[in-house]
């Protein structure tokens, strides 16, 4: 709408082309300060928002107005996680459209924690035994690369990933996540979920070992029939200073049975 604004990743170049169809304003969000899309609509004195580096920064023009420290944002890791650095971006081009006090919106940056009870499934971390545990409800590629890029900017000591597969997915998407998560982690455990959405049986777990031929990083693969005796499966295999992500399927029941699991 015209009176309305759209926020947008200005690094998603099919999002960022968006931008030529709104009739509103455009607020335009990226990672990299010197990206040549928030380049030209700071040059067009407009809103843009991005991460120097340790402040999420707001200018409208080469004007600094709000600057936000990413070691205030919890969430962030300390800025370490991209994809929430993003997500905290987008957050706050939302709010500035809006019109909301800077203030207001630092506290809620600040109070607002990814756990399992406030966002179930969303990046939800757990400690066990030294080690750290992360459930996610991610399942298409592009968020497996938002998060094999974050678990290695937490530098584990050995990485674990515990990956089911949705059968109601291309082959090829299903193919896609082991080769992304078997460059990137030294341990897999492939599950087959309780919903096979249409596949035969096996038929998932044969696309994801499909996917690790020739990956890089996985010394160990194994195959578990269950969500849950993979999570115990997971958290067995853990020592002091790992980090285990698990691609969750049943979220709620999930996330309840390892919170019973865990021992930090």
């Amino acid at each position: 709408a015209p009176t309305g604004a759209a926020v947008l990743n200005a690094t998603d170049p099919i999002v960022a082309r968006m931008g030529d169809f709104c009739t509103g304003r455009v607020i335009f969000f990226s990672q990299n300060q010197h990206h040549p899309v928030i380049a030209a609509h700071r040059a067009k004195n407009k809103k843009v928002i991005y991460f120097d580096g340790t402040h999420i920064i707001c200018s409208k023009g080469e004007r600094v107005l709000f600057r936000y420290p990413v070691s205030e944002i919890p969430f962030t890791q300390n800025g370490v996680l991209g994809f929430q650095i993003e997500n905290a971006m987008a957050s706050i081009g939302a709010a500035w459209a809006l019109g909301l006090d800077a203030e207001k919106v630092a506290r809620g940056l600040h109070s607002f924690e990814s756990t399992a009870n406030s966002v179930p499934g969303r990046f939800n971390q757990f400690q066990h035994k030294g080690a750290t545990v992360i459930a996610d409800y991610g399942h298409n590629p592009d968020a497996m690369r938002a998060l094999t890029s974050a678990i290695e900017a937490m530098k584990p000591k050995k990485s674990h990933v515990v990956i089911s597969g949705a059968g109601d997915r291309r082959d090829e998407d299903i193919r896609d996540l082991t080769r992304i998560l078997g460059n990137s982690f030294d341990n897999v455990i492939l599950y087959q979920d309780q919903c096979q959405r249409g596949r035969e049986d096996g038929e998932v777990l044969k696309l994801l070992q499909e996917g690790l031929v020739g990956t890089k990083k996985a010394k160990q693969v194994k195959e578990i029939t269950g969500e849950f005796l993979a999570i115990d499966t997971a958290l067995n295999d853990l020592s002091p200073g790992d980090i285990c992500l698990i691609l969750i399927d049943q979220v709620e029941e999930s996330l309840a049975y390892l919170k019973e699991k865990v021992q930090p």
